[in-house]
C-alpha cells in the first residue's frame, strides 16, 4: 500500500473509491468515533460544537414544515437528531455500508426517515425539493470541484434555500497529520490530493485541500450568499484526540470551518 500527497491519474474514480473505503471501515470507524458522534447526536466537528446549543441551522421552531437533506451523512447522527425533533428530514451518503448502519440505528431508535445511497455530485432528488441541505464533515473534503458539488445542491433546493456546512479548515492542510505538532509540511496553495492505493496501485482513498478563496468562489460562482462563517474554538478542558484535531493544537489554530450560506 502507498499513501502521501500525489496527483490522480486519469482512469482514477474517487467516488466509488471513497464509497467503498467507507463501507468498508464503517464499523471500525463508529467504534472509534461513537462516543464523539453519539448514535443521534448533531456534532459540527472534532470541537464538539453541537446544533443543540449553536443553532446554524436554525431553532427547531424555525425549521418545522421545512424540507431538510442530510448529504454525506454517514450514519446519519445529525438526521436522526433532527428526526427526534419531529423534523421532515432525508439523509444519504456515497457508502452503502454508511447507509447500512444508518437504518440499523433508526430502528433501534425506532424513527423512520428517507435513507438513499447517494452521490452528491449527483442527488435522486427533483428540483427544488428541500429548504435546507446540510453536511457536517461529508462530501466536502472529498470532492476535488466544489463547484459540482454546490450546483447539485443549488439545484435540489427550493429559491432562498440554505446550504450549510461544515469542513476541515483550509490552514489545517499545511501542517503535519499529527494532533500535537506545529510544524508546516506543505505549501497553503499546494493542492496535491491525499492519496491511499492498494498493493495493485489501485485508487483506495482521496482526500482534497481547498483554500478559503477556493470556498468563496465556489459558492459566489454556483449562486450562494455567505451569511456567516464559523471557526469553531476548542474547549476549555477538551481532551479529545481526532486525527489532527486535539487540544494542544486546536486550541491555537482552527481546525474546522462552517459556512452558512443562502441560494440566491
Amino acid at each position: 500500500m502507498s499513501a502521501g500527497f500525489m496527483p490522480l491519474q486519469p482512469h482514477d474514480d474517487d467516488g466509488s473509491a471513497n464509497a467503498q473505503w467507507w463501507t468498508d471501515n464503517s464499523d471500525e470507524y463508529l467504534a472509534e468515533h461513537g462516543e464523539v458522534l453519539g448514535e443521534a447526536d448533531f456534532v459540527w466537528g472534532p470541537e464538539g460544537l453541537r446544533e443543540e446549543e449553536a443553532q446554524v441551522l436554525g431553532s427547531p421552531s424555525c425549521l418545522q414544515g421545512l424540507r431538510i437533506l442530510e448529504i454525506g451523512s454517514g450514519a446519519a447522527q445529525c438526521s436522526r437528531y433532527l428526526a427526534g425533533l419531529g423534523l421532515d428530514v432525508t439523509a444519504c451518503d456515497i457508502s452503502p455500508g454508511m447507509i447500512a448502519a444508518a437504518a440499523r440505528l433508526n430502528a433501534d431508535a425506532h424513527l423512520t426517515f428517507p435513507l438513499a445511497v447517494a452521490d452528491a455530485r449527483r442527488l435522486p432528488y427533483e428540483n427544488g425539493s428541500f429548504d435546507v441541505v446540510f453536511t457536517s464533515f461529508g462530501a466536502i473534503d472529498f470532492i476535488e470541484d466544489l463547484a459540482e458539488l454546490h450546483r447539485e445542491v443549488r439545484r435540489v433546493l427550493a429559491p432562498g434555500g440554505r446550504w450549510v456546512f461544515s469542513a476541515s479548515h483550509p490552514v489545517k492542510w499545511v501542517f503535519a497529520d499529527d494532533a500535537n505538532s506545529f510544524r508546516v509540511k506543505r505549501s497553503y496553495w499546494d493542492r496535491t490530493p491525499y492519496v491511499e492505493r492498494n498493493e495493485s496501485g489501485d485508487l483506495e482513498y482521496v482526500n482534497f485541500h481547498h483554500t478559503l478563496a477556493d470556498h468563496v468562489n465556489a459558492l459566489a460562482e454556483c449562486g450562494f450568499t455567505i451569511e456567516e462563517m464559523i471557526e469553531p474554538t476548542w474547549p476549555a478542558g477538551r481532551t479529545t484526540v481526532w486525527g489532527a484535531w486535539g487540544p494542544v493544537r486546536s486550541s491555537r489554530i482552527p481546525g474546522t470551518v462552517i459556512f452558512a450560506t443562502r441560494a440566491r
